[in-house]
């Protein structure tokens, strides 16, 4: 009998997915502690965000603060985020993928896939979102992992017939759980990003292992 429950191999405390978060952790770890230490942290924020963050603005005319910061903003949002809560959700989901992306696809490969998910994410940004207000966070990159691991689900469940149902209602939750974090966050919540980021991890997935002997 096909098993109902798929599971995958992992390979925990892989160099690059650790030192990929502790890059992404410094610039908000350092910006929480000028915030205890000097009374005009709030600035060095804000410009930070000015200078990293997404803007939908600049791809519509806007004067950009520096050269090429229309494409530099497509990867540097995923090194800011809104707070500790924002970017330890953000990192501990990419503990958590990065073991199983790493043990069938590699390294190298792990971090192709973040840096196109990241990309994917802000490009699912800039097309169906008309918001003004800044892009930053690596959730993006959280769902382009989710989006290949999903993908690598379905190709296992079609390999050894198992049924499908356990994926589509996990992907259902995945859809739920985005609707109830933007009304929980007054519609604060990129999911223009989280969307951009899955279809890119599923598209970067489909391509690099077509069936389950691609390993990389």
């Amino acid at each position: 009998m096909a098993p109902r429950n798929v599971t995958f191999p992992t390979r925990t405390n892989s160099p690059a997915v650790l030192v990929l978060v502790a890059v992404t952790c410094a610039p908000e770890i350092l910006l929480t502690l000028l915030g205890v230490i000097i009374s005009s942290a709030n600035e060095w924020r804000m410009t930070t965000i000015a200078y990293g963050a997404f803007w939908n603005g600049l791809l519509q005319g806007w004067n950009p603060l520096y050269p090429l910061q229309r494409e530099v903003m497509f990867i540097s949002h995923a090194f800011l985020h809104g707070g500790l809560m924002h970017l330890l959700g953000n990192m501990v989901a990419v503990l958590a993928l990065g073991g199983i992306v790493v043990a069938r696809i590699g390294q190298k490969g792990f971090l192709l896939l973040y840096a196109i998910s990241v990309i994917g994410g802000a490009a699912g940004f800039a097309l169906l979102s008309s918001t003004q207000t800044p892009m930053v966070g690596a959730s993006g990159a959280v769902f382009g992992l989710i989006g290949a691991w999903k993908f690598w689900e379905w190709q296992a469940r079609q390999h050894f017939g198992s049924p499908m149902r356990p994926l589509w209602m996990s992907l259902l939750g995945l859809a739920v759980l985005n609707v109830v974090l933007w009304v929980l966050l007054s519609g604060l919540l990129a999911w223009e990003a989280h969307l951009g980021g899955f279809i890119a991890g599923v598209l970067f997935a489909a391509l690099v292992t077509p069936t389950l002997r691609y390993r990389v």
